[in-house]
């Protein structure tokens, strides 16, 4: 079994377009799936307590499960961040240098879903 992690919005509507494309670039057969609304929000302006239940999470898919790459997804529409578009792309790469400092041995990726719930790669 094969796994990558994604730290992804709560909204429904970018589940599956995530999970489709993590296993079509990555091909893992699972994504684990830690949510929040809006989470690249939250991962930079949350409390240390929110902080640290993403990260626990993050951590049973790297430990436990071999995670070996990690998405941050933002996407147009979202309700628990209804910033614009360039602002969430400059959220998404703050969050991926946050959750670099982590030090989990995996790559950390940002990703956008857009307004055709398309994935599209904001760092790498």
């Amino acid at each position: 079994m094969s796994f990558a992690t994604s730290i992804n919005c709560m909204d429904g509507r970018v589940q599956l377009p995530v999970i489709n494309w993590m296993k079509d670039t990555y091909g893992v057969e699972y994504i684990d799936m830690v949510t929040e609304a809006g989470p690249n929000k939250v991962l930079l302006e949350g409390s240390a307590g929110q902080l640290e239940e993403i990260k626990k999470k993050v951590l049973v898919s790297t430990e436990k499960h071999g995670s070996g790459t990690i998405t941050i997804a933002g996407h147009h529409d979202c309700a628990g961040n209804p910033a614009d578009r360039s602002q969430k792309e400059k959220e998404i790469k703050r969050a991926v240098e946050l959750i670099e400092t982590w030090d989990l041995g995996a790559e950390v990726v940002g990703l956008y879903v857009n307004e055709n719930w398309e994935v599209e790669v904001v760092t790498e």
